[in-house]
């Protein structure tokens, strides 16, 4: 299929072919019919990708501050590779769309084939959306009007923080496409709407609209021509569609509105706001967040729960709705809103008019009924790219990778791109502009959004499966059965139902690799501190402090059912590393977390270990600390020595005799390492690079530590054994 991407390093926009996305729980299938331009942000994007890196870093100075951060605690290299791998990852365009859904997901009970519906997705020829991102088109609202359904819900949602009532009186300040939805809006809801801005024909059409208008470049005092217009009473609301950097914007609202008026930012604007324009008056300011409630809730947007209507009355949902309902009523028409329209093919002409021509507004694009919807797109520069990567092409190894995010495009590809593997697919769902470049950065041959036929390609040999959390173990038991060696990243498991199923699985599949992502088993910091405890003559203690960093309550890795929490989900890396140090079994597990009113507690957590062989260990996971402090610290007590690794780039030792340090020139977490040992093990055959036993301990362990924080008690592994 074809999809608008914006390259953000130059950008430039392109009509590229991807795979088209395969279908998912909660979610629909749509083939485009129509998409809007959204001229403001879509416009704002394109000068963002033009910028050069000085003028990107103006526009988001708090991203320099992360940079800065980055660097003191990764070093300058890795914190490089990882902005300009950002940038470099082209941008899907466009949430305005118009079409005909072709596939529903299991759990999709309110949408079916062949119904016309409204959505958030990107210009491309077939989208894949979350059913409550969608609604349904009435019968007679035409695609074009209907794909101004998502901003004029922008608008909807803006007009609803302004609560207007009968006869009131609120000025629009800015009357692009949003403003000019806006002032639609506000007359249909029986309102006096004055509308502020600079463009003439936008004016004109205002007044069209029944607005009275000021122009801002011939009124020299805005808030004083809307004292006169309300007989020096003052409007009673202000919304804010503008996009612009002045702060003039928000004092001139202060100071036109009447005595404890609303102001409403629905737009970008400067905001140095003035006290007095704001205490003298007890004006209320508030900033609309996009379409309605439910936006950013991925409860809502991805997992598909809606707000009770008797307590949340409108959703984003439920705003398209309303407009399209509107819109059938004929109280909406945007026909007067467009000005130009597109073939998909010519979309660069497109973006080109919303950058040059200032008469433009409404630019609509319009798609073909015959699109290819294939879930495969072959890449013709791989074999180019991985000759100029990797000095052996030809190799036994044949790899899919399932899954492409960070961890994928960061620090996997880079490695496997210099090993002897030939990569075959990359394989994911919906992100399909991520797969399409991911597979052309790196030279896979293929990407696609189709597993199925990966797993039937007797060519593939080895399955990467680096996907959310939940997804791992039904992964590796379809690859095993499919006949496949497999990579996990961690974890394995979330919970021991699901690790039984994998052990049951490996039974029946003999003969083929698994490998979990314990990678720092296999970085030098470790194999030089295994090589000097080798022959120790007592147990050994290891104390562990892994500075987490936070990450946001609502993000998925705190679910316990997509993510399992992040000592499940990346404190077993350092329960391996125990395991691997001690050459011992982990036998109980006792943990303790934050109490009190926390809003996630599991990742401020200590865990005490007590191991087979008699040492012991402790690993301090901790998400509250400061950035700019080494994020792991690895202290290793044996026989009157101590090593002690310091964020995999410096290892000491003290009273290790012919020992002193080992220091390497960026972190070695060993993933190149990891990496070529599997591809080695698959090529060549021969026993489990981590055995079964270990793998086996570790996953229960990290389940065990989070049951023994929540009942305080300690848990002996032998017992949860009992349960696969």
């Amino acid at each position: 299929m074809k999809q608008i991407l914006q390259d953000l390093t130059n950008g430039s926009t392109s009509v590229n072919v991807v795979p088209s996305p395969g279908v998912s729980r909660e979610r629909l299938i749509i083939q485009t019919r129509r998409t809007l331009i959204s001229a403001g942000t879509e416009k704002m994007l394109v000068e963002f990708g033009q910028a050069g890196l000085i003028g990107k870093a103006r526009a988001q100075p708090e991203k320099v501050k992360q940079v800065i951060e980055k660097i003191r605690t990764d070093g300058l290299l890795p914190t490089l590779d990882a902005v300009f791998a950002k940038l470099g990852e082209p941008l899907p365009l466009g949430y305005c769309n118009a079409g005909v859904v072709v596939e529903v997901g299991s759990g999709v009970t309110e949408f079916a084939v062949g119904d016309r519906v409204v959505s958030n997705g990107p210009h491309a020829e077939f989208v894949s959306v979350p059913k409550l991102l969608c609604a349904k088109i009435p019968d007679n609202v035409s695609d074009e009007q209907a794909s101004f359904t998502v901003l004029a819900s922008i608008g909807l949602q803006g007009v609803r923080l302004a609560q207007p009532t009968l006869g009131e009186t609120v000025v629009v300040y800015g009357l692009g496409l949003i403003g000019l939805l806006t002032v639609q809006l506000l007359k249909a809801s029986g309102c006096r709407v004055i509308g502020v801005d600079i463009n003439e024909s936008r004016l004109s059409l205002a007044t069209q609209f029944g607005a009275e208008v000021i122009n801002g470049k011939e009124c020299a005092n805005i808030p004083a021509k809307i004292m006169a217009l309300t007989d020096n009473r003052g409007t009673d609301a202000v919304i804010i569609t503008a996009s612009a950097k002045t702060d003039s914007i928000i004092s001139d609202s202060a100071k036109a509105c009447r005595k404890r008026g609303r102001i409403v930012l629905v737009g970008v604007i400067g905001l140095q706001l003035n006290r007095a324009d704001f205490y003298e008056k007890e004006l209320t300011f508030q900033v609309s967040c996009s379409y309605g409630p439910g936006r950013y809730d991925s409860n809502y947007e991805q997992s598909g729960h809606d707000y009770p209507i008797g307590f949340v009355r409108w959703t984003e949902q439920r705003n398209f709705e309303a407009v399209l309902s509107m819109l059938s009523s004929g109280q909406l028409d945007f026909s007067k809103l467009i000005t130009h329209r597109f073939s998909l093919e010519k979309a660069i002409a497109a973006y080109e008019t919303i950058q040059n021509e200032p008469s433009s507004l409404g630019v609509v694009l319009e798609y073909s009924d015959n699109a290819d919807q294939s879930r495969t797109v072959a890449l013709t520069n791989a074999k180019s790219v991985r000759r100029n990567s990797s000095p052996v092409m030809e190799s036994s190894t044949v790899l899919a990778v399932v899954g492409a995010g960070n961890f994928t495009k960061a620090t996997m590809m880079p490695v496997l791109t210099q090993l002897p593997a030939r990569m075959k697919y990359i394989v994911g769902r919906t992100g399909t502009a991520a797969i399409q470049h991911t597979a052309s950065k790196f030279g896979v041959e293929n990407a696609t959004t189709d597993l199925d036929s990966v797993l039937g390609d007797r060519d593939v040999n080895l399955l990467m499966v680096t996907t959310n959390h939940d997804s791992h173990a039904n992964l590796v038991c379809r690859a095993l059965l499919a006949d496949k060696h497999v990579f996990v990243e961690k974890p394995l498991a979330l919970d021991v139902s699901q690790l039984k199923r994998v052990l049951d699985t490996v039974e029946k599949a003999q003969g083929k690799q698994l490998l979990v992502g314990f990678n720092r088993r296999f970085s030098p910091h470790i194999q030089k501190c295994r090589e000097l405890l080798r022959g120790r003559a007592n147990p050994i203690a290891i104390n562990i402090v892994v500075n987490a960093g936070e990450i946001p309550a609502d993000h998925w890795v705190h679910d316990p059912i997509v993510g399992g929490g992040r000592i499940i989900g990346e404190a077993c890396h350092f329960l391996d590393l125990v395991v691997h140090l001690s050459n011992s079994l982990i036998r109980s597990v006792s943990a303790s977390r934050f109490g009190g009113n926390v809003s996630v507690r599991d990742d401020k957590m200590t865990i005490s270990l007590q191991l087979s062989d008699g040492s012991i260990a402790s690993i301090n996971y901790f998400a509250n600390g400061s950035k700019s402090y080494p994020k792991e610290r690895i202290s290793i007590f044996s026989d009157n020595r101590i090593l002690e690794i310091d964020n995999f780039r410096l290892t000491r030792g003290y009273g290790v005799k012919g020992f002193s340090k080992l220091k390497t020139f960026r972190q070695e977490k060993g993933h190149k390492q990891q990496f070529s040992a599997l591809i080695d093990r698959v090529t060549k055959g021969g026993d489990w690079l981590i055995p079964l036993d270990e793998i086996t301990n570790v996953t229960l362990a990290s389940i065990a530590a989070v049951h023994a924080a929540e009942t305080e008690r300690t848990i002996m592994i032998e017992e949860m054994m009992k349960e696969i």
